[in-house]
């Protein structure tokens, strides 16, 4: 059991809690939220000419006024709660379970009413908010690498800004097999507007005939890949081409 020399200092501390709070509450009048509009927080007539961001600064210290004053009444509600407890003879007794709280707890939380192993702050909840599932980024909005597309999007935009120059080197890419500058965008070498790899260097005219090969720097890495793979090339080094998952 507590001894009541333990109880009469939680009481003392109770209470001396209480009045600060009672004197915090009393003199800003519950943090001035008996005057809900805007213009009477902040002795202004109007808010026509005032910037956008002075109102959003306004409306922070407005939430926080609120947010601090449901913490104030909180508190003082405990308080009380373990003020008529004591006076009940019924202080430092767990209301779930009925067994003694320990004093060390008391000694940090003197408003305790249950012990540790029905404390609901017991238990850390790392759950986060379910549209957050759904949720994402400005620019994540407009990228579909996730539904398989080849159509142009706002990576494909990035990209091409990109193309002429960033402030990128070679060492902020956690893969240094890069030759030269032009390959400091990331995925540079996705494709675009094609399906299937073979589609960047192949092509026919409007009525699907006189197909043709265009030579270009994808159809060369093809080939050598192709030459390294299926006819053994000594001058190509199968280890060094990434392209068309080629090993």
């Amino acid at each position: 059991m507590i001894s009541n020399e333990k109880k009469a200092t939680f009481k003392k501390r109770l209470t001396n809690r209480k009045k600060q709070l009672e004197e915090t509450i009393g003199r800003n009048d519950h943090f001035d939220l008996e005057n809900a509009h805007a213009n009477e927080t902040v002795g202004e007539l109007s808010n026509y000419d005032n910037h956008p961001g002075d109102l959003g600064t306004e409306l922070y210290e407005r939430e926080k006024d609120i947010a601090l004053n449901e913490h104030s009444e909180k508190e003082l509600e405990e308080i009380n709660h373990a003020l008529a407890k004591m006076e009940q003879g019924t202080y430092g007794i767990c209301e779930v379970c009925g067994s003694e709280i320990n004093a060390e707890r008391l000694e940090v939380l003197p408003t305790a009413t249950v012990c540790i192993d029905h404390s609901k702050n017991k238990i850390v909840h790392h759950e986060r908010p379910a549209e957050e599932d759904v949720l994402g980024t400005p620019f994540k909005s407009f990228v579909n690498d996730d539904r398989d597309a080849t159509f142009y999007d706002a990576e494909d935009t990035f990209q091409a800004v990109a193309s002429y120059g960033t402030s990128d080197t070679p060492s902020d890419f956690g893969e240094q097999n890069k030759d030269d500058y032009n390959e400091m965008i990331a995925e540079g070498e996705e494709l675009e507007g094609f399906v299937e790899d073979l589609e960047t260097f192949i092509g026919n005219d409007i009525d699907g005939k006189n197909t043709q090969i265009y030579p270009n720097r994808k159809h060369e890495q093809y080939e050598a890949e192709y030459d390294a793979t299926h006819m053994n090339s000594s001058a190509v080094d199968a280890s060094d081409i990434d392209f068309f998952g080629g090993e």
